[in-house]
């Protein structure tokens, strides 16, 4: 592997180019890079590769002789469709200011940077996206003979206008500032590189095809990155090749939609380019945590944290389900990220029957106990069962 920049190895944008058992379309997609206009001196170039067992390695050490500009290339082996995992690691190596993702099957039009270039900003992503080439037209693309004249009389009529639909809508929803849309697509973006890690990058949870972007993007927007197209300016052209077996015909249908799905999302996560522990994260907890034994081993579990105020934000605020928060009708009261409902899974302590027994003594319990429990229900976005030993497990994980 190519070790990170260093300090002097800054320059305006990284061009980070995802790649995995696929040297001739990663061999197209150099020599366009190659030919950007009007950036000399200005970019470098990562190249992530996924664990490839071809020639991959040697296509980008014999461009990086070629070029006059910084080429780095990191690779792993392969543990599955790990696309978010790749991208982090591309990504810790550049030296650029701003990061400018793009897939290793997508050849560039000679101004593709320069346009990056002109309209970015901090506190902006852009989005951009591709116009695919038919199979017949992809097979006749060599390495060595790239005329992007030629690439774009080979775009079917159908994408352009597949593309200026897109455009029309993504200004459209950037206008209206709509809360998910226009979607981030990891191919082709970039983003400002101290914005990406203020959210920690992508989320290496993503496993298999899919929506490790989408993330992204509502994590971004959480951080109030505002997400723009720049497809009025420019766009790549996607190389035909076989789908990846992991990826579903429909959005709907990819292994990663449950998670990507889930309520209680953190906006910094807590596996991308660092991993984070429960004592990297702001807790905001119960004031009488230590009545349960679920509560004592989270607070073992939490000692050290970060922990918030009653009145103060966090990112994760944790109840613990008991009778005597059911009496109280108990809720989530801070502003959190994620509100986090521990439910003990043993049998009630003696503590907790002492406090039932009484309950029924004053004839409230049937009453009050399901009013407070539905309501710290309703509120939560994940609910645990757990016994005290399971607790620190939960913690570590939860986000």
């Amino acid at each position: 592997m190519t070790p990170p920049a260093s300090r002097s190895d800054r320059c305006d944008i990284s061009l980070v180019v995802n790649t995995h058992q696929r040297p001739r379309h990663l061999a197209l997609v150099l020599e366009s890079i190659a030919a950007q206009e009007g950036v000399a001196g200005r970019f470098d170039v990562v190249v992530s590769d996924d664990g490839s067992t071809d020639d991959t390695a040697a296509v980008v050490a014999a461009f990086a002789t070629r070029v006059p500009f910084p080429v780095r290339f990191t690779t792993s082996p392969r543990d599955g469709f790990r696309l978010a995992r790749v991208r982090n690691r591309g990504a810790a190596l550049a030296g650029g200011d701003s990061l400018l993702f793009l897939d290793g099957d997508c050849i560039l039009p000679p101004d593709h940077v320069a346009a990056y270039l002109e309209r970015r900003r901090p506190g902006r992503a852009l989005l951009g996206y591709c116009a695919r080439l038919p199979e017949t037209a992809s097979h006749d693309l060599l390495p060595g003979a790239v005329d992007w004249g030629v690439v774009q009389r080979r775009i079917p009529a159908a994408e352009r206008q597949a593309l200026a639909r897109r455009c029309r809508k993504a200004r459209w929803h950037t206008w209206l500032r709509h809360p998910d849309k226009p979607r981030l697509a990891g191919g082709n973006f970039l983003v400002w590189r101290d914005d990406f890690r203020a959210v920690n990058g992508f989320d290496e949870r993503f496993r298999g095809w899919g929506q490790e972007d989408d993330d992204l993007g509502l994590r971004l927007r959480a951080a109030g990155v505002r997400l723009e197209t720049i497809l009025d300016r420019t766009f790549s052209c996607h190389v035909w090749h076989p789908t990846d077996p992991t990826a579903g015909s429909r959005w709907c249908d990819g292994p990663n939609v449950a998670y990507f799905l889930r309520r209680g999302r953190l906006t910094t996560c807590r596996h991308g380019l660092v991993e984070r522990p429960a004592g990297a994260i702001r807790w905001g907890l119960p004031p009488d945590l230590e009545a349960t034994p679920v509560g004592r081993a989270v607070a073992t579990a939490l000692a050290g944290a970060p922990c918030a105020d009653e009145d103060q934000p966090c990112e994760i605020e944790i109840m613990v389900e008991t009778v005597a928060s059911a009496l109280r009708r108990a809720r989530f009261r801070r502003r959190a990220e994620c509100r986090l409902l521990l439910v003990p899974a043993a049998a009630p302590s003696a503590e907790q029957a002492a406090h039932e027994q009484a309950a029924q003594h004053r004839g409230s319990q049937k009453k009050a106990t399901p009013r407070g429990s539905h309501r710290l229900r309703r509120q939560a976005d994940r609910i645990v069962p757990v016994d005290p030993e399971g607790v620190a497990a939960v913690l570590a994980d939860i986000g």
